[in-house]
């Protein structure tokens, strides 16, 4: 999860962004931890916190996991630049 957040702030810093809609960056990452590592959900008639990963369907998460892929292909691209590949 702190990979995810380190990722979500480079993102937003190499798309200019100092703050979003007026929130400072360190904030964003703040509140994103909370949604990340405080969700819970009710199952037969259960509370169960989930404590790994973002909830499934959640647009924030959606949104995050596209951010890290950005991560991921950034960085498979330099390494083929690299190697010639």
């Amino acid at each position: 999860q702190q990979e995810a957040l380190n990722i979500l702030v480079e993102f937003l810093h190499v798309h200019g962004y100092r703050k979003v809609k007026g929130v400072p960056l360190d904030t964003i990452r703040k509140l994103a931890s909370i949604v990340l590592e405080r969700n819970v959900c009710v199952y037969d008639k259960q509370i169960y916190k989930q404590v790994l990963g973002g909830a499934m369907g959640s647009s924030f998460t959606l949104t995050l996991a596209n951010i890290f892929m950005w991560k991921w292909q950034k960085e498979l691209v330099r390494r083929q630049d690299m190697t010639g590949e």
